[in-house]
């Protein structure tokens, strides 16, 4: 019973050094590779211009105001000549409803800013991969 004893303790101690290693050098793998990226991104710093001011903010509430209210600037028909009818939620011929232009938006926001795949985006957003591809298009 003790060499067994023994035997497993010296496996689990093998295990154990195996997986400090496997950790340090992960540790030292993403150390390397953020210092070799070379980063654009490095956050405000002294000495460096100062950043543009865009006026985010008042832009946005400005967009909001001028879109999302009871009396909007621009009126339904000018808002339609600007509006892709495929982002229309509609219904089939058995009548059945369609997906929700959110649903057709999201998909093909999440494949241009995040690079996923349409049968990736596909399952997050519920449709079916070739209509991610087309909501892509």
């Amino acid at each position: 019973m003790k060499r067994l004893w023994a035997k497993y303790r010296q496996s689990r101690d093998e295990d154990h050094e195996e997986m400090c290693t496997t950790n340090a050098l992960v540790v030292a793998a993403v150390a390397e590779a953020e210092a070799s990226s070379g980063s654009r991104r490095r956050g405000s710093q002294l000495g460096r211009a100062l950043n543009e001011e865009r006026f985010r903010e008042l832009r946005g509430k400005n967009k909001m105001e001028d879109y999302f209210v009871e009396r909007p600037v621009f009126s339904e028909e000018v808002f339609q000549t600007r509006y892709d009818q495929y982002f229309v939620h509609k219904s089939d011929a058995a009548k059945k409803v369609g997906l929700l232009p959110q649903q057709k938006l999201t998909c093909s926001l999440r494949m241009l800013a995040y690079g996923v795949g349409a049968d990736q985006c596909a399952e997050y957003c519920r449709m079916a991969k070739s209509t991610s591809i087309e909501t892509l298009k």
